[in-house]
């Protein structure tokens, strides 16, 4: 179970509102490639999950926080996020964010 080798870039985006979508770039059952697109001022919501996360910055500015602890963080920047670290974002200037799970998450696919 995994998905296509190639996603183009205009393929597969799912609005989920609020000023956010989202487009699945790859994955298998050990991990999970994923865009997200966020317009100014929209939150992703504060939550927690058992799935490492590692997110890269392609562009805009977010101010995250992990834990309680806020940064902010703008493009070619990068965060961790352990298992079950409470964690969430609001984007201060439209961008989009490309976050990678291990294992899969298999929400995002129901």
């Amino acid at each position: 179970m995994a998905s296509k080798q190639f996603i183009p870039a205009n393929e597969g985006w799912e609005d989920l509102g609020g000023g956010v979508s989202r487009q699945i770039m790859g994955w298998d059952k050990q991990l999970m490639m994923v865009k997200v697109r966020f317009e100014k001022q929209a939150v992703g919501a504060p939550h927690a999950h058992p799935h490492t996360q590692s997110t890269y910055c392609i562009d805009g500015v977010f101010e995250f926080t992990i834990d309680g602890v806020k940064t902010v963080i703008k493009q070619g920047e990068g965060l961790y996020i352990a298992p079950n670290q409470q964690h969430g974002t609001t984007c201060l200037e439209a961008g989009t964010l490309l976050d990678v799970f291990s294992p899969y998450r298999e929400d995002f696919l129901k």
